[in-house]
């Protein structure tokens, strides 16, 4: 069963519509629907508020300010990041464009929204700091990251390697602000009974979410139940706790009412947090032959004073190639922003995007083969932690992709190869992500008559976490997956670190095998000597007339051996055949191919999704997405899906996904990995280089736009 590419369990609810999402949930009753109004300004305070026409209008039941809202907890720094409390309209200050100034309750969506328009504020503008190369010199050196791992490594002396030479690279580049924006945007459904919250709330981290809720309205988490059956889409932006759960509570418990709360598409943009913009500088030192002696990453990112996050973008280079000399850092820029969160693939998309840009520049200045130049500084041993890198198969993943992709036919000499009007170039580059392993927990029963019921509070964001859960359960115990029903995302079920990071998945199947073993072993005890697990399941009743069920229990890495004596990662590389139009500067992909080693795979067909979009997610990177603020108020200036680019079909040809044949016995029993954010790694380099191998203009400012491209182009060829 496992490894099967089946269909995903709960499709046909997808399909014909019977999945609730939060928003849509029907379990309170007939609610009122609540607005938020976002400030005018980036930074300032407000002068004044007049609220006497949005009370006044048709079907309004509360309007919230900073002078009446309920009391709440204070925000609290928690290096456990998804739990902290998250007051709102706590004071007169503004700390960034769009933060919560009044929220508007009505009997319907429409005239909550309408009266929220009539709130009247007025403001005490003051400047602030929006843009991040202009006050570059403000940065802070990071002791530590957010995800705990040290912000500076430091081995010999990368100085005297770049001295000492004989080839160097010493570059800058530039990733933009990014963000998740999932299909489903963030909602919450709230419910007040008994003294007891109950929330309906699009999130990936149920427990967290609601210690983090229970914190902020003065609660004991045992007060406070969540419930996020089916979540579309979350990319890092749902695991936090935001301004529609807490005042969609906050109200339902002033007026002993359901309220009802859904960020529109713009909010999203606002009151949900972005990948930061980041300043990377890359060093490489190397010998004639291609072996590097040194390796530096410096990244200055955006982030905010009231809520830190740091996140890991140099990382990527500590545990990838080999080289004597070593020097990582990250430092922080605090700008008048709201604060960064993680984005998908966060710290390896930005951080191998300038990196692996990098070492193709190196390639270029050796003159050697790209892969060549990886396979050269290929290690089995992690450089920084020494300790060995378990299934390393980065090599295999670099000649499988070669000889799939046809990299051969790569042109030697950049901008060599020209196909009428466009100019035809190859790229390639390579991913790594850190594994994750959080603590989770599964209860696994059965039932007198042999149903199998599998329960966790691990969400399924649209990964196909209710599959993979059937099928490692229909595994262990030996049966059909159609005899397991899968029940996930609610707060009475065993608490787990959640969906995200590529953890989602693994720590629930590690925890979902264990329990199952259990049971096993509970059934050949109450069966006696020589009893055969696999029939007595068939008549579990005999022996459990009550039913029988076992907690399995996956322990964080911080206990667990295999992340004390191995480097915990997953590998790819991808390749990229791109052409651009020299009237035009437009780049196309014509194709491209991603290989992958991330361990035994659970179900290829779900992990083949992931990994595509992951892919896609990077062509994206290189080529479409940023975030622009206005450097004078704060705003997102393209803060919609109207002006946010991302690829679209047209954009992005048939993609070829292979997984390699793998099972990663240091990971853990099952020899499972994370997936999900693979793909994304390394993929929008291997875009970036094919573009300089197309054109032989380098581009280091993120992402790749026509103007970068036209001034270094050709002249287009005239008629005879």
């Amino acid at each position: 069963m496992i490894g099967a590419g089946i269909n995903r369990i709960d499709g046909p609810l997808k399909v014909t519509g019977r999945a609730a999402y939060s928003y849509e949930r029907q379990d309170a009753g007939q609610p009122f629907y609540g607005f938020i109004r976002g400030a005018a300004i980036g930074k300032g305070k407000i002068a004044g508020i007049d609220t006497a026409e949005a009370e006044a209008a048709p079907g309004v039941r509360l309007v919230l300010t900073h002078r009446n809202v309920p009391k709440q907890g204070a925000f609290v720094n928690k290096p456990t990041i998804f739990d902290r409390p998250h007051p709102q309209l706590t004071s007169d200050r503004i700390e960034y464009f769009g933060e919560p100034v009044a929220f508007v309750v009505a009997d319907t969506f429409e005239r909550a929204r309408a009266a929220a328009a009539l709130v009247k504020v007025t403001y005490a503008r003051e400047d602030g700091a929006f843009d991040l190369a202009n006050h570059a010199d403000r940065a802070e050196p990071q002791a530590t990251l957010s995800i705990g791992l040290p912000g500076e490594t430091r081995f010999g002396d990368l100085e005297a390697a770049m001295s000492a030479g004989p080839v160097t690279i010493d570059q800058t580049y530039t990733t933009p602000y990014h963000f998740s924006q999932p299909m489903e945007p963030h909602a919450c459904l709230a419910d007040w009974r008994d003294d007891h919250l109950t929330v309906y709330l699009a999130t990936q981290t149920v427990a967290q979410n609601r210690i983090a809720l229970a914190e902020t309205l003065g609660l004991a988490a045992d007060q406070v139940t969540v419930d996020a059956a089916f979540v579309g889409g979350g990319f890092g932006s749902k695991l936090y706790l935001h301004a529609e759960a807490v005042l969609a509570a906050l109200a339902a418990r002033e007026l002993a009412h359901p309220v009802k709360v859904a960020l529109t598409r713009r909010q999203v943009f606002t009151l949900t947090g972005h990948r930061p913009e980041m300043i990377h500088r890359v060093r490489l030192a190397a010998t004639s032959d291609g072996q590097l002696t040194g390796l530096g990453h410096d990244v200055n990112l955006q982030a905010a004073v009231a809520e830190p996050w740091i996140e890991q973008a140099a990382t990527v280079a500590r545990s990838l190639y080999a080289a004597p000399n070593r020097l990582t850092r990250h430092s922080i820029t605090n700008l008048d922003l709201k604060a960064a969160e993680a984005v998908r693939g966060p710290g390896e998309l930005p951080g191998l995007l300038a990196f692996e840009t990098a070492m193709d520049e190196l390639a270029n200045a050796l003159d050697v083969d790209p892969v060549e130049l990886r396979l050269k500084n290929d290690t089995a041993i992690d450089p920084e932690l020494g300790v060995p890198l378990n299934g390393r198969r980065l090599a295999d993943c670099l000649r499988e992709g070669a000889k799939r992709f046809g990299w051969g036919q790569r042109p030697k000499t950049p901008g060599s190869r020209r196909e009428g009007d466009h100019l035809v170039g190859y790229g390639m580059a390579v991913g790594i992500r850190m594994h994750f392993q959080g603590a989770t927990g599964a209860v696994v029963r059965i039932d007198p008559d042999g149903r199998v019921i599998v329960r966790s509070d691990t969400p399924d964001i649209g990964t196909g976490t209710y599959t993979i859960a059937g099928q490692i359960a229909a595994e262990a115990l030996g049966i059909g997956v159609n005899r397991v029903t899968v029940q996930l995302a609610h707060s009475d079920f065993p608490p787990s670190a959640g969906a995200g990071g590529s953890w989602g998945a693994s720590n629930l199947s590690i925890a979902i095998d264990l329990a199952c073993q259990k049971i096993r072993n509970k059934i050949v005890e109450a069966a006696g000597p020589g009893a055969a697990p696999n029939d007595i399941l068939a008549d579990v009743g005999r022996w459990f007339p009550e039913g029988v069920e076992a907690t399995g229990q996956t322990i964080g890495q911080a206990d667990d051996p295999n992340f004390k004596n191995y480097s915990q990662n997953t590998y790819g590389a991808a390749f990229a055949e791109v052409a651009v139009d020299i009237a035009t500067g437009e780049v196309r992909l014509r194709r491209m191919t991603g290989v992958f080693a991330a361990g035994r795979i659970i179900n290829a067909k779900t992990a083949r999704s992931q990994l595509m979009g992951g892919m896609i997610w990077g062509v994206s990177s290189a080529l479409h997405e940023a975030a622009h603020v206005d450097p004078r108020h704060g705003n997102w200036v393209n803060g919609d899906l109207a002006e946010y680019l991302m690829p679209v079909h047209a954009d992005i040809p048939a993609i070829e996904t292979v997984l390699l044949d793998d099972y990663d016995e240091h990971a853990n029993h099952l020899g499972i990995k994370g997936v999900g954010e693979l793909g994304v790694c390394g993929t929008g380099a291997a875009v970036s280089n094919a573009v300089f191998n197309a054109t032989g203009i380098r581009v280091r400012d993120f992402p790749i736009t026509l103007s970068k491209l036209l001034s270094g182009l050709p002249p287009m060829r005239t008629a005879a």
